[in-house]
């Protein structure tokens, strides 16, 4: 498969088998392979945004394969600052390096990046939209965890509305015979379009408000903070804010075995007492970041194949 300047924009723009392909190749880096595959490389780490796991995995995942970083992680230095615009930066920063990755709050930046950059860019994420290398972490994650995708129950809680996470996350899922459950409160639900096009796609998929209108066992639980940032109008953030509090008690609600998982950072959504059993796998989810993120670099740059 053709990854060498590719772009990674949006897990819309990926196949099942592509997908499976990255996958495959995280675990071969996660297993001790192309351990210098991006000596002499560059990474351009341009966050718009503030970011503590995302930028700190790609600049980790770049560093300890042999790579550099330049870049920035307060949009406040950048020349944006003085009325750059977001193209002329890019064009700019194509010259000094050999990969972007990027985090801006407006949905569609990182399209409009990929298309004037001389050199693939990542998606950090932008806005509410997408956030396709957390998608691949988090399907490198479930299948590490399970040893397939297929076949599994997965639910989603939370900030389905603007969650970028949870929206690349059902587009993946929606390649593989997953049946994904959807629970939030009806203000922060998947949005229609998402909605519409599992529909169309035959996916099986079910909505509810609540974790104990869940219907039989959960495989995975992907939990969502609400993103207090994302609300235009405070007092509709206070209305839904500490909606569900996930413990033991709700976890036996769905079938005891069911793995929690959270792009991070949480709040208070999952009580402290679940991260120390079996049960929690979002610490692991993070760190797997470095890996995927690596066979992502490997990839678009050309050293990994």
């Amino acid at each position: 498969m053709e990854f060498n300047q590719r772009s990674i924009i949006s897990i819309r723009d990926f196949s099942r088998e592509e997908i499976e392909f990255v996958v495959g190749k995280a675990l071969e880096v996660k297993q001790g392979r192309w351990h210098d595959a991006l000596s002499g490389k560059v990474l351009a780490s341009l966050f718009f945004e503030p970011s503590t796991r995302t930028r700190l995995s790609f600049d980790a995942a770049m560093v300890s394969m042999g790579g550099r970083v330049v870049g920035f992680a307060d949009a406040g230095v950048s020349s944006t600052k003085k009325g750059e615009s977001l193209a002329d930066t890019i064009r700019t920063v194509t010259g000094y390096c050999d990969v972007i990755a990027m985090r801006h709050p407006v949905e569609g930046a990182a399209r409009l990046a990929s298309e004037v950059a001389g050199v693939p860019v990542i998606n950090a994420g932008d806005g509410a939209n997408q956030h396709p290398t957390q998608t691949f972490l988090d399907l490198f994650t479930i299948h590490e965890e399970f040893g397939r995708l297929d076949g599994l129950k997965v639910g989603m809680l939370g900030d389905l509305k603007y969650g970028r996470t949870v929206h690349s996350l059902a587009k993946a899922l929606s390649l593989f015979e997953v049946e994904q459950v959807f629970i939030s409160p009806p203000s922060l639900r998947m949005p229609e379009g998402i909605i519409e096009e599992l529909r169309q796609g035959g996916t099986a998929f079910q909505e509810v408000e609540e974790i104990d209108q869940v219907q039989g066992a959960l495989d995975v639980l992907y939990v969502t903070r609400i993103q207090k940032e994302r609300f235009a109008d405070f007092q509709e953030y206070e209305r839904v804010a500490g909606a569900y509090r996930l413990g033991h008690r709700e976890l036996s609600a769905l079938g005891g075995q069911c793995r929690v998982m959270h792009p991070l950072p949480r709040v208070d959504e999952i009580k402290p007492e679940v991260d120390s059993g079996g049960n929690a796998i979002y610490f692991r989810q993070a760190h797997n970041g470095i890996p995927t993120r690596q066979a992502l670099l490997g990839l678009v740059t050309g050293t990994i194949s």
